[in-house]
């Protein structure tokens, strides 16, 4: 195993500046979750760096800017 593949991508949501709108679900509902008011649950993730893509899909549409997408090294 390289060690690109030990990478790992956190996530954290900022749950006071979210707004629920969803559009972290809308662009990449693979790994983001809501609730039914449309709030992320997520808080903190951690993930492979093969869902990157999609971590970087989520926090982009996030028009609050609540998502911060960093790259763990363990």
């Amino acid at each position: 195993m390289g060690e690109g593949n030990q990478r790992l991508i956190r996530i954290r949501v900022d749950r006071v500046a979210c707004s629920g709108h969803a559009r972290c679900f809308a662009a990449a509902p693979e790994l983001y979750t809501v609730d039914e008011l449309g709030f992320s649950d997520i808080g903190q993730l951690q993930v492979s760096a093969a869902m990157a893509e999609a971590a970087h899909r989520g926090a982009a549409a996030c028009p609050e800017r609540a998502i911060t997408v960093e790259v763990v090294v363990p």
